[in-house]
């Protein structure tokens, strides 16, 4: 008698995960191996219309009133907790500030600096997170959820990510029904962040690292519930079938074939305010060397949830040598998780990495886009002149936990006077200056040894938790 095919939902309580599990072809490798594949959707995108994907709707969108209060009392008490334990100061400049905009505002902050004052300890966090769970049990969405798994019975639950409040209800209803739940770990920077909000039966994480983060900070984690899976994020850097031709890739971007590019990638304006200036030494350096006999442009790709007009000036002045190529996202919200990326973007950004020199940037992660490609990365690390109080400085992004985990610092090509800025340029050009070797170990050591083949690993996976429940 034929085996029947397990049902997994893959769930999407908001857009961040769609690059990953529906533009990838994991869909496609789990239904390879057999699985019963739906999507329990809580986004906007329509899977079904826009994909063809099987997919259950989750039309309502209610949180507790309360929740998030308490999930930002919850992430304010970790970092605390954080903070006294390891003796590190670090773990407070994740927070952000309070607003005390209107009366609305202010009972809010009010009440969850209350919070924060009141449950600033381990066994506060736990409490903290009991209380949330209690509060989305009574939130009509946890009822809702709960009869669509009645209804239609998966045998197990894929959070796309850890970090969405929008997941809680849905995977309290899963645990109550008896549903093994597994959450995916989104993104490199998010567990020493405190942006652990769900807890589940079992954790997908990109490497030994993550899993080791996870262990550290969450004391209600167990190492046998952490299985080492990579990350689809990277996997479509590996499939040749996207390569472009020079000359194709050039012609289809209005590019000029006798130039050669370095890539510019964007940073959001929490991350980078004053990213346009630093596009702005970039394209000067540029002009230098090009009268020096070089022959060289800027692509500068955006970021995508950045639609501040901050670069248009310098942009507008350097239209000569910069060609903007926007990454292909759609907005279909007005939060940021609402801008989702498209499937054609794998493509762009796979040629951006082939037909680039090289990429620089303020602390992006393309840096391991790049190296997939044997391309260098130049970080900025100095201050820029318009710096001045109420404004970030970029400084500040390199200390923060992940970037100790550099195998050292020649992981990136670091710049950290603008004066030198056309010499580093120069010396990646002309090969006597690379961070690949480095940046190859620093890229395996956050997203595992085999980041090719993830989605594998993470259906594999799931045939261990499902072999675990039934026994």
């Amino acid at each position: 008698m034929k085996e029947k095919r397990k049902k997994v939902f893959v769930f999407f309580p908001d857009g961040v995960g769609l690059r990953n599990f529906a533009f990838t072809d994991f869909k496609a490798i789990g239904e390879e191996k057999g699985f019963d594949i739906t999507y329990w959707n809580n986004t906007v995108f329509s899977l079904e219309d826009n994909l063809g994907f099987k997919e259950v709707k989750i039309e309502n969108h209610q949180l507790h009133p309360l929740t998030p209060i308490y999930s930002r009392a919850r992430k304010h008490a970790e970092l605390n907790v954080s903070k006294d334990k390891f003796k590190d100061a670090v773990y407070l400049t994740y927070k952000f500030p309070f607003s005390y905009k209107g009366l609305k505002n202010s009972f809010k902050s009010l009440y969850t600096k209350l919070l924060i004052g009141l449950y600033s300890s381990e066994k506060g966090v736990t409490k903290l997170r009991q209380k949330i769970n209690n509060l989305e049990r009574k939130n009509p969405k946890y009822a809702y959820c709960k009869a669509q798994l009645e209804q239609h019975k998966p045998d197990l639950i894929f959070c796309t990510t850890q970090r969405a409040t929008q997941s809680i209800s849905a995977l309290l209803a899963a645990k109550d029904l008896g549903i093994p739940t597994v959450a995916f770990v989104y993104s490199w920077d998010n567990v020493p962040k405190a942006m652990q909000v769900v807890e589940t039966d079992y954790y997908c994480v990109w490497s030994d690292l993550m899993k080791e983060e996870l262990l550290k900070y969450y004391p209600f984690v167990q190492s046998e519930q952490i299985f080492v899976t990579g990350t689809p994020q990277f996997e479509p850097h590996y499939d040749a079938s996207l390569k472009q031709s020079r000359a194709d890739f050039f012609k289809e971007n209005n590019l000029d074939v006798n130039k050669r590019y370095i890539c510019y990638s964007g940073d959001d304006e929490t991350t980078s305010p004053l990213d346009q200036y630093y596009l702005e030494d970039l394209a000067h350096a540029v002009r230098s060397l090009n009268t020096k006999g070089y022959n060289l442009g800027i692509i500068y790709r955006k970021c995508p949830v950045d639609f501040t007009t901050r670069y248009d000036e310098v942009i507008e002045a350097n239209k000569d040598i910069i060609a903007v190529l926007d990454p292909i996202w759609r907005v279909i919200g007005k939060q940021w998780n609402q801008i989702l990326p498209a499937k054609e973007d794998f493509k762009l950004l796979y040629n951006v990495c082939v037909h680039s020199e090289f990429v620089t940037n303020v602390c992006s992660s393309t840096v391991f886009d790049f190296v997939a490609h044997d391309k260098s990365c130049i970080y900025y690390n100095y201050e820029q002149p318009q710096l001045k109080k109420g404004i970030r400085d970029i400084g500040q992004n390199y200390k923060y936990v992940h970037f100790r985990s550099m195998p050292s610092d020649q992981a990136v090509v670091f710049c950290t006077d603008k004066k030198d800025l056309e010499r580093v340029v120069r010396n990646i050009l002309e090969g006597k200056s690379s961070n690949v070797i480095e940046g190859i170990k620093w890229f395996k050591t956050v997203a595992g040894n085999d980041p090719k083949n993830a989605s594998i690993r993470i259906w594999d996976t799931f045939n261990v938790f499902l072999k675990k429940d039934n026994n």
